[in-house]
């Protein structure tokens, strides 16, 4: 078979495998609900009281503690990574695109298949139709490289890198909110001295002292329904993608070691603890041949 003829062959394979399935973004309605649960909670809990809504916006406190805490930010992070923070907070809203991983581990198990039988370079006249930007990579590396430590170590730096970064978003985002609340009570702080200077009329000093006391309300609300829930979405979002990079990682390394796809699926399912049966007992007999052979 010519070279030519190889490349058509490897192409029909790549367009006959079952691609994972990616889901594309759009709101994250999750997010969204959250986010009117709290506000309907808080809502409900000053209706309760039978204050007045309008009696809590305090333009003062707002710019108070909104402007303060910003400025604090500015004052603790370099500006590329508040940039890379407040980006990654606003994609927040926006869904994931992430892969089926059952589809997924198909996905490579189809690559080992083609490997098994014609090596990790029959893989590259397909490699643009690989469904995810980490496994293409992945893939591509393990064409480059000579030994599996290489391999292995590249692959590792990619998900160390990843997880740095969004490990510096969510600081960003915590230290902010650690802030907040102290910026808060320094607005209580600036209203009540403004009612001490109206201590001659109780009236205006008991509606003073309430009004004060948002800045605090502002504070607290800024760090616990906004920057520290944002951190921590941040950090879930990098365990998913760690999760899934890692599942990669493995398919990666067991291309390169030609593995059979039989042990390639049983080893990926097993990132998802849901190997079936069958695939697990063939894959323990075929384990055995193998064996047998080497």
């Amino acid at each position: 078979m010519s070279t030519s003829t190889a490349a058509i062959g490897n192409r029909l394979e790549f367009q006959r495998r079952p691609a994972a399935r990616i889901e594309r973004g759009g709101l994250d309605l999750s997010m969204l609900v959250g986010i009117a649960i709290a506000s309907i909670a808080l809502a409900a809990g000053i209706a309760v009281t039978g204050v007045s809504a309008r009696y809590f916006l305090q333009p003062t406190g707002l710019l108070i503690v909104v402007g303060g805490t910003f400025g604090v930010m500015l004052i603790t992070t370099p500006p590329a990574a508040l940039f890379q923070a407040l980006r990654r907070t606003l994609g927040l809203f926006a869904r994931e695109s992430s892969p089926h991983r059952e589809d997924l581990v198909e996905e490579i198990v189809s690559y080992a298949k083609v490997v098994r039988i014609k090596g990790v370079l029959a893989l590259e006249p397909g490699i643009d139709q690989v469904s995810h930007d980490f496994l293409r990579e992945a893939l591509l590396l393990a064409m480059d490289t000579k030994e599996r430590t290489e391999l292995q170590s590249a692959l590792e730096n990619k998900i160390r890198l990843c997880e740095r970064h969004s490990e510096a978003t969510a600081k960003v985002l915590e230290v902010a909110g650690g802030f907040a609340p102290t910026i808060g009570v320094l607005g209580t702080v600036v209203g009540l001295i403004d009612v001490l200077r109206q201590f001659s009329s109780l009236a205006l000093v008991a509606s003073g002292v309430g009004a004060a006391f948002t800045s605090t309300i502002y504070g607290l609300a800024l760090a616990n329904l906004v920057l520290l829930p944002a951190a921590q979405r941040i950090r879930a979002r990098a365990a998913e993608t760690f999760d899934l990079q890692e599942l990669m990682t493995e398919g990666a390394m067991c291309l390169f070691d030609g593995m059979h796809s039989r042990l390639v699926r049983q080893r990926l399912y097993s990132f998802l603890n849901s190997v079936p049966a069958h695939e697990r007992s063939l894959a323990n007999f075929e384990s055995v041949l193998e064996t047998g052979q080497i």
